[in-house]
């Protein structure tokens, strides 16, 4: 990873680019990587009109379409490549599961979170966390998706069992286990963390979204984290949404490419943005630590420490992975961020193409 001190961060509604040559990369590979990227878009309904027989009921809106495929590669902190329509704000799906990740390090920086290992229920007191089952769940049993949480949240129940309820992602009866002791990918669960997050900032999770993190970034105002038609909780008499971490039923991040990129360019860096450190160091270095149960899994982030989740990439490199597909790949080793939207096959297959093109390390 460059030193942030020395690298180039992109100034509000600007992005810097660089022909392939000015910094050694091999345009013709380039451009091969780039059309095999547009050659392989997902087969996703345009209009979402297959979002619940995938996902099951919605709770939550949806656009009335999507962009095609598209793209932004970032080499070094500047564009060297795009494609389609990269200002096309659309649902992310589980890319959002990363920056709640992203919140949750502000809410440790600001104290607002004592010790990722102190059960949430202490600070927490909603009733959520008052079972016996869930008593001893932890912050960062959410964050590592093994937090075993057990209960419904907004209409659906994290045991996930039911076609109408969770479509083709319905599951069979298991037996819960004791909070961290199986990992578990669970969007309820994942909310419930959303929900919790919002009762320590006392605020709705976008607006500190937006002011400790995507405004110091230089994000555009085009992105939106949309609740559900039914995830609002009183506080202090007002009324708040608590958002979602993905768009499995609705609502979500919608954002664009750019923002997308900006967004893995500051993990890239180490959670720092020309100088102002957005994230602890050491809350970077454990969100993209692989926990005990995950596969390959660290804070909301998908790591690829034995090679699977990203196949062809480093160890070091890690993504944010949502539905439909909607990735964000980086691997610090090439001072690289590739972002990749609405596309078939794993997201490795367009990052081990740009890497071919790069200059040997």
């Amino acid at each position: 990873m460059a030193a942030a001190s020395t690298a180039y961060f992109p100034p509000p509604a600007e992005w810097a680019r660089k022909a392939p040559a000015q910094l050694g990369i091999n345009g013709a590979k380039l451009a091969e990587a780039i059309a095999f990227a547009q050659s392989h878009e997902t087969e996703r309904e345009r209009d979402f009109s297959d979002q619940r027989k995938t996902f099951g009921e919605p709770l939550g809106s949806l656009p009335s379409r999507r962009a095609p495929t598209n793209g932004v590669v970032i080499y070094k902190g500047y564009v060297v490549a795009e494609f389609g329509d990269t200002h096309f704000v659309d649902p992310t799906y589980s890319v959002a599961k990363s920056m709640l990740a992203t919140v949750a390090g502000v809410a440790l920086r600001d104290g607002r979170i004592a010790d990722l290992n102190q059960p949430v229920g202490q600070t927490v007191r909603d009733g959520g966390y008052a079972s016996a089952q869930n008593a001893a769940v932890t912050w960062k049993q959410h964050l590592q998706q093994e937090s075993e949480w057990e209960g419904s949240l907004w209409g659906k129940n994290a045991d996930f069992i039911g076609h109408e309820a969770f479509g083709a992602g319905e599951r069979k009866p298991r037996a819960l286990g004791a909070p961290g002791s199986h990992f578990e990918y669970n969007d309820v669960r994942i909310n419930r963390l959303a929900l919790s997050l919002l009762r320590v900032f006392n605020k709705p999770v976008p607006d500190v979204f937006q002011q400790e993190v995507m405004d110091p970034i230089g994000a555009s105002a085009s992105w939106k984290w949309v609740p559900y038609t039914n995830s609002y909780v009183e506080i202090d008499g007002r009324l708040m949404a608590s958002v979602s971490g993905g768009t499995r039923w609705g609502g979500g991040m919608w954002i664009d490419s750019w923002d997308m990129a900006r967004f893995g360019y500051l993990w890239l860096r180490g959670g720092n943005w020309n100088g102002r450190q957005i994230l602890p160091p050491d809350y970077v270095k454990a969100a993209l630590s692989p926990s005990a149960h995950g596969p390959d899994y660290g804070y909301l982030w998908w790591l690829n420490t034995r090679g699977k989740n990203l196949p062809g990439l480093p160890a070091s490199a890690y993504a944010a992975l949502g539905a439909g597909s909607n990735d964000i790949v980086v691997s610090p080793e090439h001072d690289l961020v590739v972002v990749w939207r609405w596309h078939a096959g794993n997201t490795a297959e367009f990052a081990k193409r740009v890497i071919a093109a790069l200059p040997k390390q």
